[in-house]
């Protein structure tokens, strides 16, 4: 019987260019992800396919290349840039004589250095045996653990106690894992609730990993977050209560960077740290000013935040580590003198007044009192108006037809009037007082008024 080697952490890197060249900055990226993982890159093998190869994803030719490499460097671990099979991983290991981990055992491993919550912890662990449990195949069921030595990369949290279970233990544990996770869903829901019942926003802060995320959160909250240069050195969320001018109190969330090629597996199993931007009353997406991709990884965030249903949630983009380009800070409106980028630098401390002018801004909406017109068929967005508290005053026609007295913030009301037969008869300032709800400025009879959304 096979058995995968002894870890450790000298490490050669794959990266293959699938129909394109190998992009070096993705290649550094990946380089990074290792130092995360505490391995250290000691070779990088690249090269071009047009397709995968079913085999060992890479050709043989290639195979051979990196089997030479690993001999010569003395390299006790493979770390692939790519979503390997099961299949695939096996024929490498098998021909290399080395463990062979993929990006998704990798950035998992990292996952398992990271986690401090319980919740954390059991989803990392949920999803390494979830990964795992697809590789435990006759000759390979058993991967020696590391005695004495702390574990090696793909070999932390549950690697260390479960890598040498079968495939009905692995199972048995994985319905354990699911069912605390569970419990833990409905304790975390039952909490929201009842914060719900507390008129306090919440911004969250999103953003590409490394992006300065919990920089900013420090700035801004005056408390410590654990601050480093690397990938995923935040894991769980950490929530804090800052307070905007005036005197008005917000919840202020730091929460896991994403990266490109996450896995849908991945996001899915770690639903603790992403339920405070799923949530959030407004998102701060911080972008690394100085990064030549930075485009390109808004869009990376922005397509992860629609995957976890947070991509229609309020959004002002923060381009921080402006210091390192030499420029000023400044905010940057649309149209209708709305803002929605704010350039600063969250360690040098520039733009951050400017920022938490923009938060409180966005934090506040002008209510409108106005007459709808709505025809006969619209009886059910009359029953939502009167669920929200929105309507103050009804008067009905012999059609059948409604003209309803409402209260609403303006951007509510604005996209009613886009939806089929309904009209604005009558536009006005509310002139009823406004009180706080969930980071809004809404009036007394609207204050359910976020239902229509």
């Amino acid at each position: 019987m096979f058995e995968r080697p002894r870890t450790g952490e000298r490490a050669v890197l794959v990266r293959l260019g699938i129909g394109a060249p190998v992009d070096p900055e993705d290649l550094e990226e990946f380089r990074q992800l290792a130092l995360s993982a505490g391995v250290q890159p000691v070779a990088t093998v690249t090269g071009r396919r047009d397709r995968p190869d079913p085999r060992y994803f890479m050709g043989s030719g290639k195979a051979e290349e990196l089997r030479a490499v690993a001999e010569s460097e003395g390299a006790e671990v493979i770390l692939v840039d790519h979503a390997l099979s099961p299949s695939q991983e096996r024929n490498l290991e098998k021909l290399i004589g080395r463990r062979v981990l993929d990006r998704n055992g990798l950035i998992l491993d990292i996952f398992a250095q990271r986690a401090r919550s319980a919740e954390g912890k059991l989803e990392v662990e949920l999803a390494q045996l979830k990964h795992i449990s697809s590789r435990l195949v006759r000759g390979w069921t058993h991967l020696e653990r590391q005695r004495g030595r702390g574990g090696g990369v793909g070999l932390r949290g549950p690697g260390e106690t479960q890598l040498e279970t079968d495939r009905r233990l692995v199972a048995k544990r994985i319905h354990v894992l699911e069912r605390r996770l569970d419990k833990l869903k409905q304790q975390r829901e039952t909490g929201r609730q009842m914060r719900a019942e507390i008129p306090v926003p919440s911004v969250a802060l999103v953003g590409y990993t490394n992006a300065g995320k919990s920089t900013l959160f420090r700035a801004l909250t005056g408390t410590e977050a654990y601050v480093a240069d690397q990938l995923f050195a935040t894991l769980d969320p950490t929530v804090r209560r800052m307070m905007l001018p005036g005197g008005a109190g917000v919840v202020v969330a730091d929460t896991v960077g994403f990266i490109r090629e996450l896995p849908h597996e991945l996001v899915a199993a770690f639903q603790s740290t992403l339920t405070e931007a799923r949530e959030a009353t407004l998102l701060l997406h911080v972008v690394d000013a100085s990064d030549p991709r930075r485009e390109e990884r808004v869009e990376q965030v922005n397509k992860v935040l629609a995957e976890i249903g947070a991509d229609r949630i309020p959004q002002v983009l923060v381009y921080n580590k402006i210091d390192r380009l030499g420029v000023p800070p400044r905010v940057e409106r649309d149209a209708e003198g709305r803002a929605h980028t704010v350039w600063i630098s969250a360690e040098k401390r520039l733009g951050l007044d400017a920022l938490v002018g923009v938060i409180a801004e966005r934090l506040s909406r002008s209510v409108r009192r106005a007459v709808l017109g709505l025809p006969a068929s619209a009886g059910a967005l009359r029953a939502k108006l009167y669920s929200s508290g929105a309507v103050r005053a009804e008067r009905s026609h012999g059609d059948g037809s409604l003209e309803l007295d409402v209260e609403l913030p303006d951007d509510e009301l604005m996209a009613l009037a886009r939806s089929a037969g309904v009209r604005i008869l009558q536009l006005r300032e509310s002139d009823m007082p406004c009180v706080p709800r969930n980071g809004y400025l809404q009036s007394p009879t609207s204050l359910g008024a976020s239902k229509l959304r």
